[in-house]
């Protein structure tokens, strides 16, 4: 079985990125203003999305394919892409997510950009939804 790989997916594939999250019927979407990070085996297996955001990054679309789930994929993704994004790194999960991304180093003691905080109050409207940061060590 071929390694799996974990890098920022060049320009001119970004199109794998969505036909990857509809194969799987998610509703995400890669974002062309983003840095598109997957996990490959062959093919995608993971991605994620990092969007620049105020003085940070926002990650979006973090997304394993199910038969992938529970090997630590997502996990070692993140890590890859936050590894090198200077500022805070800021998402909005599902709370049943609190946990896992607390283990990747994420907190609740999150200081919003407008724009982000904005955007979480109408996500929020529809269902539960909360913020969560990482903040790099110098």
């Amino acid at each position: 079985m071929t390694a799996i790989a974990y890098a920022l997916l060049e320009t001119p594939l970004w199109p794998l990125m969505n036909k990857f999250y509809r194969s799987h019927q998610s509703s995400m979407k890669a974002s062309k203003d983003a840095q598109l990070w997957v996990a490959r085996q062959d093919q995608i297996i993971a991605g994620l999305c990092l969007r620049p955001a105020a003085y940070g990054h926002w990650l979006t679309g973090l997304f394993v394919a199910p038969a992938f789930r529970g090997q630590g994929i997502a996990a070692k993704l993140v890590d890859c892409a936050v590894s090198a994004c200077e500022g805070p790194v800021w998402l909005f999960c599902d709370p049943e997510l609190q946990k896992f991304y607390e283990g990747l180093g994420f907190s609740l003691d999150v200081d919003l950009p407008y724009a982000l905080h904005e955007r979480l109050v109408r996500y929020q409207r529809n269902k539960a939804m909360i913020a969560m940061q990482l903040t790099p060590t110098p």
